[in-house]
C-alpha cells in the first residue's frame, strides 16, 4: 500500500445480517494492556454510518487514510486485534460486513496495518543526533538485554534521560525514530526492546505481538526496570531520568513510576493500562498522561487511576483528546491523528523539560 489510496469506494454500512440492525456481541470482558477487565469489545457506531475511504488529510504528503476514511466500530475492531484479544481469523470474519466495492477483509487489514516508511521524522541518518544499540544486563530478568540509545549529535556534557518504551510487539521503527526524537529535543534517550531474549524485533509486527506474547510480564517489568537503572547511571546521563511509553508502554510508564520512585522523576503514559491504588500510592514523580477520547478500552480503568493519584497527593496532569482512537501518536497508521499527536508531543517535551532540568 505505499503508493497511497487512489480510490474513492464509499457505502452504507450494514450489520452483518444486511439488515441494518447491529450485530449482538457474544464477547466476553477482555482485559486491557495491563491486564485488568476494561469491558465488552465496542459496539461501534450504529446504522447508517457512511464509510469512506478516502485518504482525508490533506495536508499529508504521503496521501494516506486517516481514521475518518473508517467505520468507528472497525476501528475498534482492529485495537482489539492488534492487542491480541481476537485472532487474524475472527478479524478477518467480522470485518468482512466492511469490505464493499471490491475490497476484501484482508485488504482492509493491510489499510489498516503500519506503514514503516513514514515513520522517518528523525532519520537514522539525521546529523542532529548519533545513536547506536547497547546491551545492558538484566539480573532479575532476562538477563542480557538491548536497546536502542541516541543522544545530541552536538551534547555537551551530561544531559537528562528519557526511556522510550514500545508497544506490544517490540522495538520497531516507530519507537525507534521516538527514541531519535526524544534525543533531537535535548535528551540522552534508550529504548529497550522486550524481545531480546527471542532475537529482537523480527521485523513485522504480528510475528512482534507472537512473541511478546510468549514473554512472562514480570520478566519484562524487571528487564525495563534494569534499562531505567542502565540509562541513569549511563556516562552521558545525569541521572536526572523520565519515561515515557505507548500503549504497553504506557501501561509500563506508569508501572516505573512506582517501582522507581526514587529515580523516575516525570513519566508520561500514553493510552496505557494503569496501577492500581495501592501501587500508585507509590509514586513520588510527576505524571503527564495522555488519552485517546474513542479508547473506552483503556480509559474504562482512569476513574480509579484519578481517584488513586488524588488520594496520594501526586502531581499529574491529564489530557484526553476529543476524537482521536488508541495509538493517535502513531504516525505509521491510519489511526494518526496529526493535531492530537503534535500538541500533546509538545506537552511530552515542555513536561520534560521542566521536571528534568
Amino acid at each position: 500500500m505505499e503508493g497511497g489510496l487512489g480510490v474513492f469506494v464509499s457505502a452504507l454500512v450494514l450489520g452483518s445480517n444486511g439488515t441494518g440492525e447491529k450485530e449482538k456481541e457474544n464477547e466476553s470482558d477482555y482485559e486491557n494492556d495491563w491486564g485488568k477487565s476494561a469491558g465488552a469489545l465496542p459496539s461501534g457506531m450504529g446504522r447508517g454510518m457512511m464509510m469512506t475511504f478516502v485518504p482525508s488529510n490533506p495536508r499529508d504528503p504521503m496521501n494516506r487514510p486517516s481514521a475518518k476514511d473508517f467505520d468507528q466500530e472497525l476501528l475498534y475492531l482492529y485495537d482489539y486485534y492488534v492487542h491480541g484479544h481476537i485472532d487474524r481469523r475472527t478479524f478477518l470474519d467480522r470485518a468482512a460486513k466492511f469490505a464493499v466495492g471490491g475490497l476484501t477483509a484482508a485488504a482492509l487489514l493491510e489499510m489498516l496495518s503500519p506503514r514503516y516508511a513514514l515513520a522517518a521524522q528523525v532519520p537514522k541518518d539525521d546529523p542532529r543526533v548519533v545513536s547506536e544499540y547497547l546491551k545492558y544486563p538484566s539480573p532479575a530478568g532476562s538477563g542480557e538485554m538491548r536497546g536502542l540509545f541516541a543522544k545530541p549529535a552536538n551534547a555537551t556534557g551530561r544531559l537528562p534521560g528519557v526511556v522510550v518504551i514500545h508497544e506490544n510487539r517490540g522495538l520497531n521503527p516507530y519507537i525507534e525514530d521516538v527514541v531519535r526524537r526524544v534525543a533531537a529535543a535535548g535528551f540522552v534517550a534508550f529504548g529497550p526492546d522486550a524481545l531480546w531474549p527471542l532475537g529482537g524485533y523480527p521485523g513485522n509486527d504480528d510475528d512482534g505481538r507472537a512473541m511478546q506474547g510468549k514473554l512472562e510480564r514480570a520478566k519484562i517489568v524487571e528487564d525495563m526496570v534494569a534499562a531505567s537503572e542502565f540509562l541513569a547511571k549511563h556516562p552521558d546521563c545525569n541521572g536526572s531520568l523520565g519515561v515515557t511509553g505507548f500503549c504497553f508502554g504506557g501501561a509500563m510508564a506508569n508501572t516505573l513510576a512506582w517501582r522507581l520512585p526514587n529515580l523516575i522523576k516525570a513519566a508520561v503514559p500514553y493510552y496505557g493500562g494503569q496501577p492500581s491504588a495501592e501501587e500508585a500510592a507509590k509514586i513520588k514523580g510527576a505524571l503527564l498522561i495522555h488519552y485517546a477520547e474513542l479508547d473506552t478500552r483503556v480509559n474504562a480503568g482512569w476513574p480509579a487511576y484519578e481517584a488513586a493519584l488524588k488520594a496520594a497527593g501526586v502531581a499529574y496532569e491529564a489530557h484526553i483528546y476529543p476524537g482521536t482512537n488508541h495509538g493517535f501518536h502513531n504516525d505509521t497508521t491510519p489511526r494518526y491523528d496529526q493535531a492530537a499527536a503534535e500538541l500533546s508531543w509538545q506537552r511530552t517535551l515542555a513536561f520534560f523539560n521542566a521536571r528534568l532540568r
